[in-house]
Parts: C-alpha cells; sequence; structure tokens
C-alpha cells in the first residue's frame, strides 16, 4: 500500500502481550485511540518468509521442537483435538510448523508461555465455537460492507480487513447492537466471524501469504461508547490470534479551516 500522498498511517508495533506471561494482559488506563492504536501487530522485522525452519536460529529450531514435543505430551490421550484451521498441529508438517511460530514469536520464543498461550487458545475456540462460526447467521447483515468486512489484497498479497465504527455515533445504531450484554456478545461473536473469514484464505506455508492488513477508520468513532467493545475485541485477538495481523493502517481525515 503506497501511503505517502494519503492520509493513511501506518503503524507497525510491537505487540503489547510479547513481554507477559499471562495470554490476557490486564487492560492500562489510556486513552481509546492509544489503545485501539496499540493492539497487536507484528515486529518491524515482520517477513512472511521468515517461516522457513531452515532460516531460523538454531535456538528457534530448539523451542519449535520443544514446543511440539510439548504439545504432544499434552494431547498424547487425544491428539486430534490440537487442531487449528483444520490444520492439526501435530502433523509435522509447515503449515503447523507456521501457527507453532507464530505463538513462540508472540511470546518472543519462551515455549512455556508459547504452550500456556496456545492450550488456551485451543480452549477457548473449542468452547467459542470458532471452527465453525463461518456458518452462522449471526443477524448482522445491515453491517455488512458498513463496519468490518474483508474486501481485497495490498500488492503482497494480503486479504484487507476494513473497519470503520463511524455508523454508532448514532444513538439508536449503538443501542441497537450494544444495547446490552447479549448484544455485545453477539457483536463479539460477529467480528470474529469477519476476521475468520479473512483467516480462511491465508496460505499457512512458508513464502505464502500468512497474515492480513487491519485498516481502521477513525472518522466519526464514538470513542467513549465503544471503549468497552474494543477493548473486549482487542483481548480477543491478542490472546488467540498472534501474529496474525501484518500491518495495521488508520485513516485519519485531514481537513483545514479557513
Amino acid at each position: 500500500m503506497d501511503t505517502a500522498s494519503s492520509p493513511l498511517s501506518l503503524q507497525n508495533q510491537k505487540t503489547s502481550f510479547q513481554d507477559l506471561p499471562e495470554a490476557s494482559p490486564k487492560p492500562h488506563k489510556k486513552g481509546f485511540v492509544a489503545t485501539l492504536m496499540g493492539g497487536a501487530s507484528t515486529t518491524p522485522s515482520f517477513k512472511e518468509d521468515n517461516y522457513f525452519v531452515s532460516l531460523l536460529r538454531s535456538s528457534e529450531k530448539k523451542a519449535l521442537q520443544e514446543l511440539k514435543d510439548k504439545l504432544k505430551a499434552s494431547f498424547e490421550d487425544s491428539p486430534s483435538d490440537a487442531s487449528m484451521w483444520s490444520i492439526p498441529l501435530l502433523g509435522g508438517d509447515d503449515k503447523a510448523d507456521v501457527i507453532l511460530l507464530k505463538f513462540l514469536r508472540a511470546r518472543d520464543f519462551r515455549v512455556g508461555d508459547a504452550l500456556h498461550m496456545l492450550l488456551k487458545c485451543l480452549a477457548w475456540r473449542k468452547e467459542f465455537g470458532a471452527d465453525t462460526i463461518l456458518e452462522e447467521d449471526l443477524g448482522f447483515k445491515e453491517l455488512e460492507g458498513v463496519i468490518a468486512y474483508m474486501q481485497g489484497y495490498d500488492k503482497e498479497g494480503h486479504p484487507v480487513c476494513y473497519n470503520a465504527y463511524g455508523v454508532f455515533k448514532d444513538k439508536e445504531m449503538y443501542e441497537r447492537v450494544f444495547g446490552d450484554e447479549e448484544k455485545l456478545k453477539n457483536f463479539l461473536r460477529w467480528r470474529v466471524q469477519v476476521l475468520e473469514r479473512g483467516i480462511k484464505v491465508l496460505h499457512f506455508k512458508p513464502g505464502g501469504v500468512n497474515s492480513l492488513i487491519q485498516v481502521t477508520d477513525l472518522k466519526d468513532m464514538p470513542k467513549r461508547e465503544l471503549r468497552v467493545a474494543s477493548n473486549q475485541i482487542l483481548s480477543l485477538f491478542q490472546d488467540n490470534y498472534p501474529e496474525m495481523v501484518a500491518r495495521k493502517v488508520y485513516v485519519v481525515l485531514l481537513f483545514s479551516s479557513n
């Protein structure tokens, strides 16, 4: 994406959870936009081709093998349960390596922390029903193509997820979507569903496209009202979709007054 002559502000930031042992870091009090822009992203040195095991450092190869061994021991009685996006994590192939490396990188190759995060994620996916969520009709047809949606690819082939929450400045729309805890829970399921659509087209192979682009339009976004929802979305994505976002782009409307 060429941002040299556009109001797109590209943010390549280190993941906020990278140095924490727990998968769900306690949120800090800070501004809404700062919270939003401090969410999961990749490091500035992120490159898709570093999923080639042959290019890993010896310590990273060792960590990958150790994670495989510990994961195998954790699912000794039910190896088929160790699966994500229809990819068996104990299959010993490149696709499994890509996923395991994502969790390792999210925890700076600390095997114990990566295993903890991975096990919690697998448990969450089973409880949440993430593997079958694409089959659900969550009743948000009016939001399709308006609030959060997958559309197109960047020049490197990454699928692009667009987010624009300005519509929620309308109080009636806000109440219809976020009016109570049950409605908020349903919206979060729908937001995960949108992300899962993007992940479905990823390659999960060395040298392939293994992450997506997030574009967020900050125009008219009701910051205070969306704080709870945004915090929950960020927490879900940080805990369960590590290294899935190659790049975050924020659209800010620039204008001048006479």
